[in-house]
């Protein structure tokens, strides 16, 4: 019997395998790949996208490798992933195949067996320029220096980028060839992002060493991604979008800046600052505040909807997270903007009229359902509801699409499909950008075969039996464009008005009596009145008056809910036509929620600043949140005062100086009543605020005199003069309604007529008291020198020597309890201070006190609470002079200081607080006693601030049980509307205190 011959395997004609070319045969009998042993090789290669550029390529690469092709080709042999990745990578991108013959030795990276984290590829990118970590005081831990920096610099890093990038394509496009596993859309577009940073790294350790080559970097700069960079989703080419923030935003952050785009769009990619405020007109780098200050007043819709995808990329990374932090607060609110969901939907309409109209189909990023239609819609959908779910704060289009379809804002299978098309569009369009590195969104003709066969194969497009791969490709295109536009439509334009958070104007087109009804309803004593001020709110014409209609049903249930909305009502139509002329004050009302709701506990509980409000108003806006907190309590003591003091010296005339320093005043007092109302600040905060200032318009105002004095006479003055602050302002524990007490001390200088230099300060003292008490609609500014020697009967300034030579002759007890709180506030320091040391010996007796002098003390104490108190007045509730007030307070300590000090230094001390913390701490007072008139003083004082806040006015007596009384609780900060609880605890805490000062101060 005959065997027939043993079957061999075929080996495929060049057709069969996808190759076109006229030389393919020769090609692969040059790669002896034309024998049986080759057939998994070669079915490989039929599996290509492009298998005749595979092909080509493979005899290029065999060219340059000469010997070493044999390494390559044992690896194509025997390892399949390798094999996959490298077919699937010179068939999809004749770019990667330029550059792996341009260095053929990079095809081992395709060995790797995972794909680099982060930090690995931040390494790698800055390995390439040498980088090592930058040093010095404003280094943060993305901060590197490049060891090379010139122009062999760009080459380097784009090499190193170009093989990170290759590997993740080739790894990307290895299903299309091999059984590898398909690396899913979102992975790629973290790695692709990853790698981003890393370049943005490394563009920046380079511009370091070359904006800085000799010294530490001097600024802090944070480079901020935004887009799709900034949403952890790039594409294989794609601008990187980035905002710069730099503290300072000096020429040196701009060139740092300036210097990384450069490096980086010459090495990586284009590097995009256009979304930075203001665009390309803009500043190119900015500090936080600037961006904050930008974003609160100018920022438009579609900017808050860019600072969505905002991301610290590189740089200062702590300065990025500050800025994400200060911004997104607003970007959660941008639905509260008029027209919000309007000016979205016309920005979509817009950018989709740049396609021309034969365009539109092929257009996979801006066109007819389009990758732009999903992004679109699912920003919008976040935007609206992101305000009250923090589920929905993320940044990437599938993350929120999943977070959307969780909380039930799209259906589960809306949400699934929107996915599946979005990822799909997304695939094409990275195969279209990896054939050529090149920045494109453009779908090949439909009658291009070629181009339409060649995205198939690249897009794992297989035959279904009906079509051919071509087919399959052209069907799924239409279907997913139909679909995205759909469910675009479904979601971007149906009614959002129940989502989106705006301001019911319904109950001002209620009749009057219904209005009237409600108002009261509201808590209006007077709604008949309360509906005239609406009417006059919202009678304007146009804009304002729209603006009114729209915050008044909020604004009015925020009154409400104060102490006095009738009264807040008629402040807020002061305020408002006050600020008439103030376009800002109701655009930040309407912007910024917080503002608004303050104002409005602020004019509904206090009569005092309404009209510092009107005469300050950029107060106002400080009513807003911060990225550290409230504004109101931004500003520094040291900040404060020298703005007092630089806004009254511009001037030569000492009436505009005052004015301007009463002007600044007026400002600072707005600001603390405000915080002091909305509870931002405690009472020892409120009290040195105060006097800050005082202090600061005291020194400003003298300097201006003085100033004014010298340039009359055309010399130099005849005598230095200070100013001693006494009693509250000596210890720097002013109240709202505190006088100044001061005494002034003169001391003439060398050659100068002691008569005259006393005449010239008298002068001088007596226009700073004038100018300061001058009629005007702020809080009184009275400067008293009635505890000056001999009372308002003696010389209103005494030289040095004079007072000196007084104390130590004629001192009472009374004047001797007095100089314990006085304290060198403003005019010529060092006299103020040599005052200081001639008193001392007074105020601080070797010995202590004597017997006599007690007695003299406790005898006036009795007189003045027996003589002083107004008629009428109620003891137990009278803040100042009443039991366990203020005075008894004082008094208690002024007496263990006249009795200790000349053995306990640290009472030598003007504040009552602190004088009580050194009586504790050496023991002179039970720490229970201590802590009794620390409380009673801390709370008569903030009830007697109180008292002034909501009254308008001076006042030491607390009322009785009513609405003035839970009014002044609230204020005081009692945590209900009970002001009968408030009384009772005031007159609790007081009476234990009068029983130590009973005992301490009384002898009993």
């Amino acid at each position: 019997m005959v065997r027939p011959p043993t079957a061999r395997p075929v080996v495929p004609g060049v057709g069969r395998l996808g190759l076109l070319e006229p030389s393919a045969s020769q090609s692969l009998r040059e790669l002896a790949w034309d024998n049986v042993d080759s057939i998994p090789l070669l079915w490989a290669l039929s599996r290509s996208p492009d298998a005749d550029l595979a092909l080509l390529t493979l005899i290029r690469l065999r060219e340059q490798l000469g010997t070493r092709w044999a390494a390559l080709d044992s690896v194509l042999r025997t390892d399949n992933a390798v094999r996959g990745r490298l077919f699937a990578l010179i068939g999809s991108s004749s770019a990667f195949a330029d550059h792996l013959v341009a260095d053929p030795e990079c095809w081992q990276l395709l060995q790797r067996k995972e794909l680099p984290g982060r930090d690995e590829l931040i390494a790698d990118l800055l390995d390439a320029v040498r980088a090592v970590p930058e040093t010095g005081e404003r280094a943060g831990p993305m901060l590197y220096r490049a060891g090379i920096s010139g122009p062999e610099a760009v080459a380097l890093l784009r090499k190193r980028y170009r093989d990170q990038l290759m590997l993740l394509a080739a790894i990307d496009l290895a299903a299309t060839v091999e059984n590898e596993p398909v690396l899913p859309y979102q992975r790629v577009g973290t790695q692709l992002t990853d790698l981003a940073d890393a370049a943005l790294t490394a563009a920046l350790s380079v511009s370091v060493a070359r904006v800085c080559p000799e010294q530490p970097v001097p600024v802090r700069l944070a480079v901020v991604a935004m887009g799709k960079c900034g949403a952890r989703e790039l594409n294989y080419v794609s601008d990187v979008d980035v905002i710069f923030v730099a503290e300072p935003a000096d020429a040196t952050a701009s060139r740092l800046a300036a210097e990384m785009m450069s490096v980086g769009s010459n090495a990586f990619f284009d590097v995009d600052a256009a979304l930075r405020p203001e665009g390309k007109a803009g500043a190119l780098v900015r500090t936080l505040d600037s961006h904050i200050a930008y974003y609160k007043r100018w920022a438009r819709t579609w900017e808050f909807q860019a600072l969505l995808k905002n991301r610290p990329a590189t740089g200062d990374l702590e300065l990025g997270e500050q800025y994400r932090k200060a911004l997104m607060p607003m970007v959660w609110t941008a639905s509260e903007r008029p027209d919000f969901v309007a000016d979205v939907q016309a920005m979509r309409r817009r950018v989709e009229d740049l396609v021309p109209e034969d365009m539109r189909e092929r257009e996979l990023k801006l066109g007819h359902g389009s990758l732009r239609d999903v992004e679109f819609a699912v920003q919008l959908l976040q935007l609206v509801h992101g305000k009250a779910d923090e589920s929905l704060h993320v940044q990437g289009t599938v993350e929120a699409l999943t977070a959307l379809a969780a909380r039930g804002y799209v259906g589960r299978d809306d949400a699934a499909n929107l996915t599946a098309s979005y990822e799909f569009l997304r695939l094409l369009e990275h195969r279209l950008q990896l054939q050529r590195l090149k920045r494109t969104h453009t779908l090949p003709a439909f009658d291009d075969e070629e181009g339409m066969r060649w995205l198939a194969r690249a897009a794992h497009m297989r035959p279904d039996g009906r079509q051919d791969a071509v087919g399959v490709l052209a069907s799924e295109i239409k279907r997913n464009a139909v679909r995205v536009r759909r469910l675009h439509a479904k979601l971007f334009y149906r009614p959002l008005l129940d989502s989106v958070a705006r301001l019911d104007a319904d109950a001002l087109r209620l009749s009057p009596a219904a209005a009237v009804r409600q108002l009261a309803a509201l808590g209006y004593a007077d709604p008949e009145n309360a509906l005239s001020h609406l009417k006059a709110l919202t009678g304007e014409i146009g804009r304002k008056g729209r603006i009114q209609a729209l915050l008044l049903p909020t604004l009015l249930e925020w009154l409400g809910e104060t102490s006095n909305p009738d009264q807040g009502l008629l402040a807020y139509r002061r305020v408002s036509e006050g600020l008439d002329d103030q376009t800002w004050f109701l655009r930040e009302l309407r912007d910024e929620g917080a503002i608004a709701q303050r104002l409005m506990i602020v004019l509904g509980s206090s009569a005092y600043l309404p009209d510092l409000l009107i005469n300050a108003p950029e107060t106002i806006r400080m009513f807003a949140d911060g990225p550290s907190g409230p504004l109101l309590l931004s500003p520094k003591a040291d900040d404060v005062r020298g703005g007092i003091m630089s806004g009254a010296a511009r001037y030569e005339d000492p009436k505009r100086a005052v004015a301007t320093a009463r002007s600044l005043r007026r400002h600072e007092l707005a600001r603390v009543a405000s915080a002091d109302v909305l509870g931002m600040l405690e009472v020892p905060q409120v009290c040195s605020a105060l006097s800050s200032v005082w202090v600061a318009v005291l020194e400003a105002s003298l300097r201006a005199v003085i100033r004014a004095s010298e340039a009359e006479l055309g010399h130099e003055a005849p005598a230095d003069l200070a100013v001693i602050g006494m009693g509250r302002l000596g210890g720097l524990e002013l109240g709202y309604g505190s006088d100044a007490d001061v005494l002034f001390v003169c001391d003439p200088r060398p050659g100068a007529d002691e008569t005259a230099a006393v005449k010239w300060s008298i002068s001088v003292a007596d226009q700073v008291q004038r100018l300061l008490g001058a009629p005007s609609t702020d809080p009184p500014l009275q400067v008293d020198a009635g505890l000056r020697p001999e009372g308002r009967n003696g010389a209103l300034v005494r030289t040095l020597a004079a007072y000196d030579a007084y104390y130590r002759q004629w001192a009472q007890p009374w004047e001797v309890q007095a100089l314990l709180r006085a304290h060198q506030v403003a005019g010529d320091q060092q006299l103020g201070v040599r005052f200081l040391h001639v008193i001392d010996a007074v105020r601080y007796p070797a010995g202590g006190v004597s017997a006599d002098a007690v007695r003299e003390i406790r005898r006036i104490k009795a007189r003045v609470d027996s003589e002083r108190l107004p008629r009428g007045a109620n003891p137990a509730t009278h803040t100042k002079l009443g039991r366990g007030g203020l005075a008894d307070i004082e008094w208690t300590v002024q007496l263990m200081q006249l009795r200790h000090a000349h053995e306990v230094q640290s009472l030598h001390n003007t504040s009552t607080l602190q004088s009580l913390d050194a009586i504790e701490q050496a023991d002179l007072l039970d720490p229970t006693d201590v802590a009794l008139l620390r409380d009673a003083w801390l709370t008569a004082t903030k009830a007697r601030n109180a008292l002034v806040l909501v009254r308008g006015k001076s006042a030491d007596q607390l009322p009785g049980p009513g609405r003035l009384l839970s009014a002044v609780a609230r204020v005081a900060g009692w945590p209900n509307d009970d002001g009968s609880e408030f009384l009772d605890h005031y007159m609790r805490v007081t009476r234990r205190a009068k029983s130590v000062v009973e005992r301490v101060f009384g002898g009993e």
